[in-house]
């Protein structure tokens, strides 16, 4: 069903790039691509992706506009791809400072869970796990919860996973939700 909605929605922006003109039509296929780009499946986001070959502008070409893009000291650097906001992956992909291709991690696993601890930064947890699929501030308490779906397997196969802030900005502590399905 997606991927009949996926093609209709680039047949739609193929018509409409018909009346446009030359700057219009590539800003056109730059949002088109970046739209697919985020939907694409991981088997297509990650294929041929091979550490020490892949260059720096063969991951922007395949994977797209990272969400968050740092650049190290010793020159090297670090993308952040996290998968829809409520996707159950995120990678980080590292780059040497020679432009080519280190690694790709999926971040959200329960090892990487278990390394947010009390007193961590909102940036030292957003460097860990990448954006979060959902921010809740609760002024009263006060609170603000970030929320990643991830696959946790076991009975339910997903999960969040939810770090706790604090008025300062600091963890104070996590927890596990359900994820809730329509009826």
């Amino acid at each position: 069903m997606s991927l009949k909605l996926l093609t209709v929605a680039m047949l739609a922006a193929c018509v409409s790039l018909t009346g446009c003109d030359d700057q219009q039509s590539d800003r056109a296929v730059q949002k088109l691509k970046e739209l697919f780009n985020a939907v694409k499946p991981d088997a297509l986001l990650l294929k041929d992706m091979t550490p020490g070959i892949t260059t720096e502008a063969q991951i922007r070409d395949q994977m797209g506009k990272p969400e968050t893009e740092r650049t190290f000291t010793d020159g090297s650097k670090r993308f952040e791809y996290p998968r829809g906001p409520q996707g159950l992956n995120t990678y980080m992909v590292d780059i040497d400072r020679d432009g080519k291709l280190q690694a790709i991690t999926q971040v959200l696993t329960a090892a990487n869970f278990a390394k947010i601890h009390i007193g961590m930064s909102e940036d030292e947890v957003r460097r860990l796990l990448g954006k979060p699929g959902q921010v809740a501030v609760f002024p009263l308490k006060p609170e603000t919860v970030w929320s990643w779906k991830w696959r946790e397997g076991g009975v339910t196969e997903e999960g969040i996973f939810n770090v706790h802030f604090d008025q300062f900005q600091k963890v104070y502590t996590t927890s596990r939700s359900d994820v809730i399905r329509g009826r």
